[in-house]
């Protein structure tokens, strides 16, 4: 299959945006919102429908709506993300597939979850994926979500497969950074989901992060990161103390939930989470609570709110 010339960057702060519900019900308006925000805050890209934004739980009119609203809003400002993967290679091939239509830049493709393949079966499915769509494929490697890891000699073997052109390693072990680089093309990105490492794993030479956090505090978090990318390391780890205690309270449960806690605290965006995810309990809410106030009356209160857009746009 011809692929399209991979031309837009992907890396630095890019927010894996949460889905907003209302009394269970997705939140068109409060999603834009929320992504008009995030580039006001100069976000460096977005990433839609990952497990930080519910995807499993979206219907697939909720899925495709949420895409639009990602590739409408942006405008070609920043990089467009939706996270394709499944435990079925056939239906990451779908999705993928209609995320392209649909206007994404890439795909961010977990690891199969739950069905534990081998290395083996790991690289067939990510070569079948590739041999069968277009757009560039980032793999997530999140042991701690999919009871799977990425071996160094499979990262090698993927990084040879045309349009995967990344992966996102979850476990925060920076020390990945210079053992897979030797094994990689020049091209091949490498990136970080993890908040609390984002800051030594760019030092490090990671090309970005993929950021649960960045939904709360998107200018402080872009800041840090191209303050690190750009040598300013003063100022990049003034941030990052100031953001370890965020990143802790995120951390207490399921993040989704405490993401949305946390934003329903500085945004008034609602908290509500679909089940098998439950309210945070009242410890953790005391912990976001402590967590946001520095950052409530920052000036971060330039955002676009709700009643600037209407449903339909």
């Amino acid at each position: 299959m011809n692929r399209p010339i991979f031309s837009r960057r992907i890396g630095g702060a890019i927010t894996a945006l949460v889905t907003p519900f209302r009394d269970g019900v997705f939140d068109g308006v409060d999603m834009m919102a929320h992504i008009e925000w995030q580039l006001l805050s100069g976000i460096d890209g977005l990433l839609v429908c990952s497990v930080t934004g519910e995807g499993p739980t979206l219907t697939e009119a909720e899925r495709i709506r949420a895409i639009e609203i990602c590739v409408e809003l942006s405008e070609d400002r920043v990089p467009v993300i939706v996270a394709t993967g499944t435990n079925d290679t056939a239906t990451t091939i779908e999705e993928t597939i209609q995320a392209q239509r649909l206007g994404a830049d890439a795909a961010f493709v977990t690891l199969p979850y739950y069905s534990k393949p081998t290395q083996k079966g790991v690289l067939h499915h990510f070569e079948q994926l590739a041999e069968l769509t277009e757009l560039p494929i980032i793999i997530h490697n999140q042991p701690s979500h999919t009871a799977i890891d990425l071996m160094p000699s499979t990262v090698a073997q993927l990084a040879e497969i045309p349009g995967i052109v990344g992966i996102a390693d979850g476990t925060g072990d920076v020390s990945r950074l210079d053992l897979w680089r030797s094994l990689l093309p020049e091209r091949f990105n490498l990136y970080t989901s993890n908040d609390s490492r984002a800051l030594s794993f760019t030092v490090a030479g990671g090309d970005g992060c993929f950021s649960n956090a960045a939904n709360i505090v998107p200018r402080l978090f872009q800041s840090m990161q191209h303050s690190a990318a750009g040598g300013n390391l003063n100022a990049s780890r003034s941030i990052d103390d100031r953001l370890q205690p965020l990143f802790d309270a995120l951390s207490r449960e399921s993040e989704p939930a405490t993401v949305k806690h946390a934003l329903s605290l500085v945004r008034h965006i609602g908290a509500d989470v679909r089940l098998p995810l439950v309210d945070v309990t009242n410890e953790t809410a005391e912990a976001l609570q402590a967590a946001v106030l520095p950052f409530q009356f920052d000036g971060s209160g330039r955002f676009a709110s709700r009643q600037t857009f209407r449903l339909g746009l």
